[in-house]
């Protein structure tokens, strides 16, 4: 599939305001795309790319060469330069990154620049956000959106869940299940009326959790590997050694937990949110000797 069909389509979500045309011009977009290609054009279309990570920034993106005068750019030569960019490292490694990035966009029209940039910055506006592009591809599979979501719940990812949609349709979304070591959408709180209304369809004995001002994580564990994720899905093991450690330490070999983690001071008081969403973002592993982070689940 050319970019300039994505840059189209994008065109078209972005000017209308209708939820059923949105969904139809994603859904024809799907059905258009190579099988080898969906994945990819999936994600695109959700305003992200698939490697999440590719180490640029903002001024590599701020000097750009001239655009091409003829759209020769496929979708699948995008998603493969994103990825040898996203698997560059080491010395040289930003320099390499550098011509990747002027050899992509020297490849790329006006509007098809306009669109790797978005996609690369994480700022594509075109009110395709990811629960409609899952009704997309129900409407282009022709199975139910529930499948669908279950599927995506399951994924984390949705282009591998338009992919298999669009193969094998009901059977191979069926197919998706939980696996320790990928992260799993986070159910998400919802608020009831009161508290009649919020026990309506939970019988028997309920238990109730005090709102606790942390982060979301979630933490898979299998025999000695531990991951821990996110509610965006990002991987910050590596920056909550405690709870590695905690996982590490229960009763099982394979494992999927989903809590909140706070940093306590010494008396047990919960400290400042900030200090906690600091151990979060920063990658300075000298942190942890300040503010240790208790996993409650």
């Amino acid at each position: 599939m050319l970019l300039r069909d994505l840059v189209a389509t994008s065109t078209a979500v972005a000017g209308t305001r209708s939820r059923l045309q949105k969904r139809r011009h994603l859904a024809e977009a799907l059905r258009g795309a190579h099988p080898d290609d969906v994945d990819a054009v999936a994600t695109f279309l959700a305003g992200g790319i698939r490697q999440r990570r590719t180490g640029v920034g903002w001024r590599t993106l701020a000097d750009l060469p001239a655009p091409a005068a003829e759209a020769t750019l496929t979708a699948a030569a995008v998603d493969a330069a994103l990825e040898r960019m996203a698997w560059l490292s080491g010395p040289g490694s930003q320099e390499e990154r550098v011509r990747e990035v002027r050899a992509l966009f020297a490849a790329a029209t006006a509007p098809e620049q306009q669109l790797l940039r978005g996609l690369i910055s994480g700022e594509v506006r075109q009110g395709a956000l990811d629960a409609l592009l899952l009704e997309a591809i129900a409407e282009a599979a022709e199975v139910p959106v529930s499948l669908v979501r279950r599927a995506a719940m399951f994924s984390a990812a949705t282009g591998p869940v338009a992919a298999a949609a669009l193969r094998g349709g009901r059977g191979a979304l069926a197919a998706f299940g939980l696996v320790v070591g990928r992260p799993v959408r986070p159910m998400l709180a919802a608020s009831a009326p009161d508290l009649d209304g919020a026990l309506v369809g939970l019988p028997g004995e309920v238990a109730v959790d005090g709102k606790i001002d942390g982060i979301r994580i979630q933490v898979h564990r299998s025999g000695d590997d531990v991951a821990v994720f996110t509610r965006s899905l990002d991987d910050i093991t590596a920056r909550l050694p405690e709870v590695v450690e905690v996982a590490l330490g229960l009763p099982a070999r394979a494992v999927v937990l989903d809590g909140e983690a706070i940093a306590l001071a010494p008396d047990g008081r919960p400290r400042p949110f900030q200090e906690t969403g600091a151990r979060a973002m920063s990658r300075d592993a000298g942190l942890r000797d300040t503010v240790p982070l208790t996993p409650l689940f």
